[in-house]
């Protein structure tokens, strides 16, 4: 029996390290060549490794959410081949990550908090991961009854109340055994109005009543730490301003509405790809925000394309599919491709290619948008856009009450590149596309 060391191999130009998010083996199991044996995120994308020979696993690197260097040993398993270590990569491949629960693309960008579930961990055994043991179970915490809190009133005890006080407790499905009296031994109605607002914070417990679940711990692995790293580097690095202003969306929409009647099988417009039209129409007088700042070389590079990140909310966490080229594409081909880089990024088959590289980013929460929003900065790019949801409110024109829908747009900016006049005389301009459509179409 020989020993044979499997390093985590490169597996990305520019990756160092990458983090465990699954175990498919254990101490003492035996695997096969080719078989999974763990999962691991990288910035860019999640792989599964594969063992490259058969065996017995005898030591594995660490535990989930761990970080494993490329190089270091990943897993040791106990093979009959000579001792030897794992140079070469195996063939790896991006996973496929869990399909996402269904959202109409009318949402533009919905936003979603992800429920990440707690995987369970294997005992540390020695270097490496030993396998759990059998009868180990999780410990869980159970809420301690809340002990009566009417002194001297047990089962039997006399419970002074009038017929009335009876019979609305009893409407309420209140246990006036539980009901503490302001003023001698009668329970009274403003007893039971007590009860009601204040019970919990006093202590009160009623019998029909949920209770408290037991805490629950759940460890920020994966995509969701990805997240969490990226957006704590972003505001620490940069310094972020937002600014919002008001758009009269009736006319855009009513175009759309008329557009899509007469689509054919052409797909079906949303006002993102609209927005990214009056965008591509917009930035070439303010070069200044489709760029990306090296903050390293304290160099800012002006793109000439506009590679636009969208947003997009998954099952696994928040991804930005690029549009590359968006200044290039008509508005169905840009809500083609929104369609297409929206659905591999929610089934997990996007590539590598498809979520790096944008110049500028548009987040959306759609329907959902609120008043306004102020969305932090995809980094290195210095400028991410905010639609908002669009409402139907009164306005005046000229001496006239008309109704109109109005869409807040927000846009935040790295302040060491964009000054605040650069940013809303931006938004005045793409306002200006924005509310006489036809200027979209225009040479």
């Amino acid at each position: 029996m020989a020993r044979f060391t499997f390093k985590l191999p490169d597996i990305g130009e520019g990756i160092s390290e990458a983090e465990i998010v699954a175990w498919h083996v254990a101490v003492g199991d035996r695997v096969e060549e080719d078989q999974r044996v763990a999962d691991m995120m990288t910035d860019k994308a999640t792989v599964e490794m594969e063992s490259p020979v058969s065996g017995t696993v005898i030591e594995l690197a660490g535990e989930v959410g761990e970080q494993v260097s490329i190089g270091a040993a990943l897993v040791v398993i106990e093979t009959d081949m000579i001792d030897m270590d794992a140079e070469e990569a195996p063939a790896l491949r991006p996973i496929d990550l869990p399909a996402p629960a269904e959202q109409a693309f009318e949402a533009e960008n919905p936003g979603a908090e992800e429920v990440v579930q707690p995987v369970p961990l294997p005992e540390r055994e020695g270097l490496g991961v030993g396998r759990p043991e059998a009868d180990r179970a999780p410990a869980t915490s159970q809420p301690t009854p809340a002990p009566s809190l009417v002194q001297g009133r047990g089962e039997d005890a006399k419970i002074l109340a009038s017929p009335a006080v009876r019979e609305r407790a009893k409407t309420l499905g209140i246990d006036l055994a539980h009901v503490r009296p302001a003023e001698g031994e009668r329970i009274r109605h403003a007893d039971l109005d007590a009860y009601l607002r204040y019970g919990s914070a006093q202590g009160y417990h009623a019998p029909h009543a949920a209770g408290a679940r037991p805490d629950e711990t759940v460890k920020v692995i994966g995509m969701r730490r990805r997240i969490a790293e990226n957006m704590a580097a972003s505001k620490r690095a940069i310094p972020h301003f937002t600014y919002v202003d008001e758009i009269d969306v009736t006319a855009i929409e009513d175009m759309r509405a008329d557009l899509n009647a007469n689509r054919g099988d052409r797909p079906k417009l949303t006002m993102l790809p609209l927005l990214i039209a009056a965008i591509c129409k917009t930035i070439p007088a303010f070069p200044m925000l489709n760029a990306r700042y090296d903050d390293e070389a304290g160099v800012v590079t002006r793109a000439g394309a506009v590679h636009l990140g969208m947003a997009t909310q998954t099952d696994a966490g928040l991804m930005v599919p690029v549009i590359r080229d968006a200044q290039d594409r008509n508005v169905w081909q840009l809500a083609a491709e929104i369609a297409r880089l929206a659905e591999a990024a929610r089934t997990g088959k996007a590539s590598s290619a498809e979520l790096s590289g944008s110049t500028l980013t548009v987040t959306s929460l759609g329907p959902l948008g609120g008043i306004a929003t102020t969305p932090v900065i995809n980094r290195p790019e210095v400028a991410i856009i905010g639609p908002n949801k669009i409402v139907e409110r009164p306005v005046f024109r000229g001496d006239d009450i008309v109704r109109a829908k109005l869409m807040n747009l927000s846009i935040s900016c790295d302040h060491r590149v964009v000054d605040g006049w650069d940013a809303a005389s931006f938004v005045q301009a793409l306002k200006r596309y924005l509310e006489t459509p036809v200027l979209l179409f225009a040479g």
